[in-house]
């Protein structure tokens, strides 16, 4: 489907070279700058890798050719965020004749029409099932000179089929599945990225070789229900014999998988989990809400005791992990009692991090026409309580930590005061944030690169290792580290120890590279 707009010339001519014969445009630049989840930030990769497959280059800085939006629809703010933007970028492309503007993602797969009625100088709208259109669409959106909508109700191809340019050299995002066969009330995901898709463990693991061939030493393993993969062709252990499969791939030193659902969630998974070596100790396990009449009113198919059961039953295999979690405050009906009962298990499963949302009403979901929607004063002094209790439970779990020795990746990103205090950053086994000293004398890491130290400081949200010596101190370096040399002198730049930052490669609005839970959301 499309829709005709004027659109600015294309942009696309050719100059004199100094003998006189026509000079070749410069290749067109892109950005795509990403909103939402994992699955986001992975499909983000696969439209930068498609983009460069068209013989887009990267922009280097925030004048591009084209700029991609590559949207959610989770939060009830994404619909300002997105248009907020669109509206900075119309006089940017208004004194740009060429500029080209795309969204898609899952606001594009709901909004559909509404983006090009509000934002007309929008090129091309795309939804979540075919991500693989956006060349093509942005090049008929130039030859046409109008704006292009294309949203398919079913997915067009296995999204991990298409190019991907990776953002980080030593981790990577492998999808097992997409879509999703629940009907939780609050959510509008399956309604965008349709029914689970479980893709054939041979086609997984192929990927995973690939991504280690190149250098990659960790992967994070994406699924709407990542513990479900298996229910389209009939194997309900399909999921833990993935995670054993992947111990088995010389070279693949860390495995992490986001996210599962409780509900879902098997004695074969935790096996899996403490009997295989680089299968992390570290689960995000989404709880939602504390309450077991709440979580009826989510059609959350388990209650609070199965929950901590699971918890249990982690711990007792492997003592040393560390659990995230999801929760939302203020779900139409929450009642003080609910919220307090949400409090309660927050309390026992000792989470040393959290993604914690205050509800918000999303066109489309049941949850939505529940009576009972709370006030948005109850709901913010809930959400208060909710994550002081965290940030208390956080800082006493990160206290624990005191004294442990732990093997740290070191990453390309570094804390805000990292230019003040001159430590690197990077995440352990069990991926916590650790900012970390190079003793005097001592040879620093690369991104990729591991070290092991002992942890001398804890806070809320972060750790911090400060080596007394180079003998408290030691590297490892890697495959990933000499990846990190390579990418470094491919792009033209001399490798750089330790370096504080990556290059953000023709995106922003995220980080990519190395996965990595935030400390909560408001």
């Amino acid at each position: 489907m499309s829709l005709t707009i004027p659109s600015p010339a294309s942009g696309t001519s050719t100059s004199a070279s100094p003998d006189g014969a026509p000079a070749a445009a410069p290749p067109r630049t892109y950005q795509v700058r990403t909103f939402g989840c994992q699955m986001n930030v992975h499909d983000s990769e696969r439209m930068a890798g498609m983009l460069e497959g068209a013989g887009y280059v990267p922009a280097t800085d925030e004048r591009a050719d084209v700029v991609v939006f590559n949207t959610c629809a989770v939060r009830e703010n994404a619909d300002n965020k997105l248009y907020g933007n669109l509206g900075m970028l119309a006089p940017v492309k208004a004194a740009n004749p060429g500029m080209q503007i795309a969204v898609g993602g899952c606001l594009a797969q709901k909004d559909r029409e509404t983006i090009l009625k509000k934002a007309p100088w929008v090129d091309a709208v795309f939804g979540t099932h075919n991500v693989g259109a956006l060349p093509a669409l942005l090049d008929r959106a130039r030859h046409n000179n109008e704006a292009q909508l294309e949203i398919l109700e079913s997915l067009d191809v296995f999204p991990s089929t298409l190019p991907t340019k990776r953002d980080s050299v030593y981790s990577g995002w492998v999808s097992i599945s997409v879509g999703c066969n629940n009907t939780c009330t609050f959510c509008i995901v399956p309604a965008l990225r349709g029914k689970e898709k479980d893709r054939r463990p041979g086609d997984i693991l192929a990927e995973i070789q690939a991504l280690v061939d190149d250098g990659a030493i960790e992967v994070t393993l994406l699924g709407q229900n990542v513990n479900s993969y298996g229910v389209e062709f009939g194997d309900r252990q399909a999921f833990s014999k993935l995670l054993r499969a992947c111990g088995e791939i010389e070279g693949l030193e860390r495995v992490r998988f986001t996210s599962p659902h409780p509900a879902a969630f098997t004695d074969d998974v935790i096996d899996a989990m403490a009997e295989t070596p680089n299968v992390m100790p570290q689960l995000h396990m989404p709880l939602q809400s504390g309450s077991d009449k709440v979580l009826k009113d989510m059609k959350r198919s388990y209650r609070s005791t199965k929950f901590l059961g699971i918890l249990d039953k982690v711990r007792e295999r492997i003592p040393h992990a560390a659990i995230s979690t999801d929760i939302i405050v203020g779900f139409p009906g929450e009642t003080e009692e609910d919220f307090q009962a949400t409090l309660d298990v927050v309390e026992k499963s000792r989470f040393a991090t959290a993604f914690t949302f205050q509800y918000s009403k999303r066109p489309g979901t049941p949850a939505a026409d529940l009576p009972d929607q709370l006030p948005k004063a109850v709901v913010q002094e809930r959400f208060e309580r909710l994550t002081a209790l965290q940030d208390r439970i956080a800082a006493e779990e990160n206290a624990r930590q005191l004294g442990r020795r732990v093997e740290v990746m070191v990453t390309a990103q570094s804390g805000r005061k990292s230019e003040e205090t001159h430590r690197l950053s990077g995440r352990s086994q069990d991926q916590r944030l650790v900012h970390f000293s190079v003793p005097e004398g001592a040879e620093t890491p690369r991104p990729g690169d591991l070290v092991t130290v002992t942890i001398t400081e804890a806070a809320a949200f972060h750790l911090v290792a400060d080596p007394a010596s180079p003998a408290d101190y030691a590297l490892r370096g890697s495959r990933a580290g000499d990846a990190w040399d390579r990418s470094q002198a491919d792009s033209c730049g001399a490798p750089v120890p330790g370096a504080g930052s990556g290059a953000t490669g023709g995106k922003s609005g995220v980080s990519l590279g190395m996965p990595a839970l935030p400390v909560r959301r408001s």
